[in-house]
């Protein structure tokens, strides 16, 4: 291989490694939002019969639980059959960004659940997971950041309400904005 030839590899390889720095993650399921949104609403209903405090945190924590793994599985089916890597790129990125304001409100909640503070959950929730999805939707398609702003709002506005409304906001939150954006994002985006 001659100079140029060397040289003229070199430069592709750069511009592809810009042009993936700079796309998007399009991997984010739509379907899998629909289906989050449907666990969300019946652990609403669950959890407005819920006869303690700690047997309403278990009903969201389980919630939580199956639809971080339902939302993972679909991410991984969309990714898989649009040929999109999970771990590196757009999606890493993606990943990175959307950690940290989940593992706040993980903390958050252990602190808040020991010092009884069960009304002001809700309102963490929503605002955490809609800051985890606007850092995350910065780096994907426009109806994620929406979403994610929404989330934050709706958090706002559930830690300026009685703490009686939480499971309601919670239902209208993880519920019905994530099932409203999953088919907006499965309609305009794929799957």
């Amino acid at each position: 291989m001659n100079a140029f030839s060397s040289r003229a590899v070199r430069e592709i390889a750069y511009i592809r490694d810009a042009m993936e720095r700079a796309s998007s993650f399009t991997a984010v399921p739509g379907a899998g939002g629909v289906a989050m949104g449907a666990i969300a609403l019946a652990a609403s209903a669950l959890a407005a019969r819920a006869s303690t405090p700690d047997v309403w945190l278990a009903i969201w924590l389980a919630a939580a639980a199956l639809a971080v793994a339902t939302g993972a599985a679909a991410m991984a089916r969309k990714a898989r059959l649009s040929g999109t890597p999970l771990f590196t790129g757009p999606a890493r990125r993606f990943l990175l960004t959307l950690t940290p304001p989940l593992a706040a409100g993980a903390v958050l909640t252990l602190a808040l659940a020991r010092a009884g503070r069960f009304g002001t959950l809700p309102g963490v929730w929503l605002l955490l997971y809609g800051t985890a999805v606007v850092t995350g939707g910065a780096m994907s398609v426009r109806p994620v950041l929406v979403m994610g702003a929404l989330f934050m709002i709706l958090g706002t506005a559930a830690l300026a309400s009685p703490s009686a409304w939480g499971t309601a906001y919670l239902a209208a939150g993880f519920g019905g904005l994530q099932i409203l954006f999953g088919l907006v994002i499965w309609r305009r985006h794929g799957g």
